[in-house]
């Protein structure tokens, strides 16, 4: 039986992922630092070997044994980037190289690192592919460009890392996030009867539904090695590419009587990036995405009503990442560089 490591595994997706590899017929073991660790909404989630860990104190000793690394672990998006770019460029990027260089030595077969499209930026071209320009606007999107370029320097017979390109995921999770796109307006139409759009809702995005995308790491952990040895992969498949303003009018479908109010303001987000995915279809010919936005909308409108959500809930820190940190800090439990104190 192989061991996986999933660094980030009390996270969004890690809570799904974990029991996936486990009833996979792997032996899992988890690291994270537990910043949201009472971030639940539903279902209890099932233990695995796992310990509370600062990825950045990662040393030799906590590679061995491993046969494959998932990495998760990172500040999952732009407001929290902004908020520090020291953080960013310390958990980010400099403590995603130095776990690379000691999954390597520690002889790990295969590194599958969690990646963004987010890196193509504002792009012109009508999609984009694992060859497109990057043009990285943030500093979260330009840890995952340096990260990838670093790591994939270190790729030799033996040691196979993969970069996994995700867009922009939705979905139920026990440790579950309403700041990602799709969450977040189907949690607006259900506790507030509106859906806002704060841009003209034209921008491009890729979307892939949380139990998919777990579904996915399978596939490239699983893989022949000279399928994915050192090579990125747009994650996903050219029906979940949507528009912002498609997502929109599927929350307001979905829950009776929600109104979609479209406020374009100056200065909102529009970086639009529409995603080629043909490598992933033609490397994993066999595999199907089993969800679409309008039955994951579903979903989340049965587990937003079982959990009674409120507009409270919805703009508080426990489903909100960085409300989630600012609280930490303001409490004294996290000190400025983002440790336990």
């Amino acid at each position: 039986m192989k061991t996986v490591l999933v660094t980030g595994h009390d996270g969004y997706i890690g809570s799904i992922l974990c029991p996936l590899l486990a009833t996979s017929g792997y032996r899992v073991r988890g690291y994270d630092s537990h910043f949201f660790h009472d971030c639940l909404m539903g279902e209890k989630i099932p233990d695995i070997d796992s310990r509370r860990c600062d990825i950045r104190d990662i040393g030799p000793q906590d590679l061995e044994g491993i046969d494959a690394v998932i990495h998760l672990a990172a500040l999952s998006n732009d407001p929290i980037g902004n908020l520090n770019n020291t953080w960013t460029e310390d958990i980010n990027n400099q403590a995603s190289i130095h776990l690379a260089r000691l999954a390597k030595d520690a002889g790990v077969e295969r590194f599958l690192f969690s990646s963004s499209c987010i890196m193509y930026g504002a792009s012109e071209a009508e999609v984009v592919n694992e060859d497109s320009p990057l043009d990285p606007r943030t500093i979260y999107a330009r840890s995952k460009v340096e990260s990838e370029r670093a790591i994939s320097d270190m790729a030799e017979p033996g040691f196979s890392p993969v970069f996994v390109r995700n867009g922009t995921v939705y979905g139920l999770s026990p440790r579950m996030r309403l700041d990602t796109v799709f969450n977040d307006l189907m949690a607006s139409a259900v506790t507030t009867g509106k859906v806002v759009v704060y841009s003209d809702g034209k921008p491009w995005r890729p979307v892939m539904h949380i139990k998919d995308l777990v579904r996915t790491f399978l596939q490239y952990l699983e893989a022949p090695v000279d399928k994915i040895h050192n090579q990125a992969f747009n994650n996903g498949a050219e029906e979940l590419n949507r528009q912002i303003i498609e997502l929109a009018e599927i929350a307001c479908q979905t829950v009776s009587g929600a109104e979609l109010v479209v406020e374009s303001q100056s200065g909102a987000d529009q970086r639009t990036y529409k995603a080629d995915f043909t490598k992933f279809a033609t490397t994993f010919p066999d595999f199907r995405f089993e969800w679409n936005a309008e039955s994951g909308a579903q979903e989340l409108l049965a587990a937003y009503r079982a959990v009674n959500l409120s507009n409270e809930d919805r703009c508080g820190y426990k489903f909100v990442r960085l409300r989630g940190l600012n609280r930490l800090l303001k409490n004294g439990q996290l000190d400025g560089a983002l440790r336990w104190q």
